[in-house]
């Protein structure tokens, strides 16, 4: 499978580009490897982040029939 690259610009920190020029070359990797990399992890914790529309549901139908039981439990 090919992987398809496209080009962007941006503006970072200079302390911030200079410390990932650092890492990248410490761990003999390309600048755009790690920029990919961070991405990525950014991406995935965001969707991680983001509410679920079916498990909301399913929780605000589970606190409506149980939600008294809940706060009885809770005492």
């Amino acid at each position: 499978m090919t992987i398809v690259r496209e080009k962007f610009a941006t503006q970072v920190d200079r302390d911030v580009l200079a410390a990932i020029r650092k890492i990248a070359k410490r761990e003999g990797r390309q600048l755009q490897s790690i920029v990919e990399d961070a991405l990525g992890a950014y991406i995935e914790k965001h969707n991680k982040a983001r509410r679920r529309a079916h498990v909301m549901s399913a929780y605000q139908s589970s606190l409506e029939r149980y939600g008294l039981l809940y706060a009885k439990l809770a005492r």
